[in-house]
């Protein structure tokens, strides 16, 4: 209650004598909590993000470059780092992922990749840390710290840990020789608004510099919503001829930029198994749990198409055999 009373007050002064109502917008998997403020003749989003828990600069500094790039982010209008308040403009209640039906499939996605084309486009990269080989590590090795050893409540033998990390520098070796981008990180149904232009994109202050198809794993492997892979292969074929079109540094070999594009995917689907589990089992957030299966199936995929990937499927097959492993589920 204490930090609703600091967040009315602070917008009173930014707007006195202007009433206004206060409701809950949204809130994600951090410490930070949205609040839409309606006003007589207009709507606000205000972000409360706690400074002991959460910094706000990433925000702001990755809220000017994608807004510099030309695409539709929410405009910072006031911010107190010191409080950990901002106040954006409202790019409405609507995300891709309520929206998304296989009649308008095409054009929203359409729109999505041009947006994240203009971003990678502005790219330059000393603006945002860099998605190097200690981090594509770290995230990974969320999978046997919090999915594998809690949430299946397993030790992995030295062997099995030699084999997973094995495949851990195979796929960074894949992913460190892509082409670097801007890379937002959760580029996906969730964090992407039906607004005027499309998309609206939030959720972008984890942004980086890193591999080229890293965003498009996110958009089209997404963990909210699974597309059959020749959806997936249609949608990546319209970015990969209007990023050459553009003059990105992508392979002209689509084959190859496929390649790319599932390795990259296995990184982030090991990553993001590793990070549900330690949303349930850390932080009480249990509802991501419904997400596993497709994450997983991704997954097995991927694993199962590479020869180079062959020994992560025998360990996933050793800890969840394939009669009792989760599945995915369609549209």
């Amino acid at each position: 209650m204490q930090r609703i009373q600091q967040l009315t007050q602070w917008l009173h002064s930014q707007f006195p004598g202007q009433p206004f109502n206060l409701t809950p917008a949204s809130a994600d998997a951090s410490f930070r909590r949205y609040f839409r403020a309606t006003f007589s003749d207009r709507t606000m989003i205000v972000m409360d993000a706690p400074p002991e828990h959460e910094d706000c600069q990433p925000f702001l500094h990755v809220a000017r470059l994608f807004e510099r790039a030309g695409t539709h982010v929410p405009h910072v209008y006031a911010h107190d780092l010191e409080q950990g308040f901002l106040l954006l403009s409202d790019l409405g209640n609507t995300t891709y992922l309520q929206a998304l039906t296989p009649e308008n499939a095409r054009p929203l996605y359409g729109a999505a990749t041009d947006a994240l084309i203009q971003i990678q486009l502005a790219s330059q990269p000393d603006e945002l840390p860099p998605y190097d080989e200690a981090l594509l590590l770290r995230e990974m090795r969320l999978f046997p710290e919090w999915y594998i050893s809690k949430h299946l409540n397993i030790t992995l033998t030295p062997a099995q840990n030699a084999k997973l990390e094995t495949v851990f520098a195979r796929i960074v070796a894949n992913n460190l020789a892509q082409p670097r981008v801007y890379v937002h990180r959760d580029y996906h149904s969730r964090n992407l608004m039906l607004t005027e232009p499309n998309p609206g994109i939030i959720d972008f202050q984890d942004a980086v510099y890193g591999p080229i198809t890293y965003d498009l794993a996110s958009l089209f492997k997404d963990a909210y919503i699974k597309w059959e892979e020749p959806e997936i292969i249609d949608h990546l074929i319209g970015y990969w001829q209007k990023a050459r079109s553009a003059g990105l540094p992508v392979s002209d070999d689509f084959g190859q930029f496929y390649w790319d594009f599932e390795w990259m995917g296995a990184q982030r689907h090991i990553k993001v198994l590793g990070i549900f589990a330690r949303l349930c089992h850390r932080d009480g957030k249990d509802g991501y749990l419904k997400d596993i299966p497709l994450v997983m199936s991704y997954l097995r995929a991927a694993a199962a198409r590479y020869v180079d990937l062959k020994p992560l499927l025998n360990l996933l097959n050793e800890l969840e055999p394939p009669d009792e492993a989760p599945t995915g589920y369609g549209f």
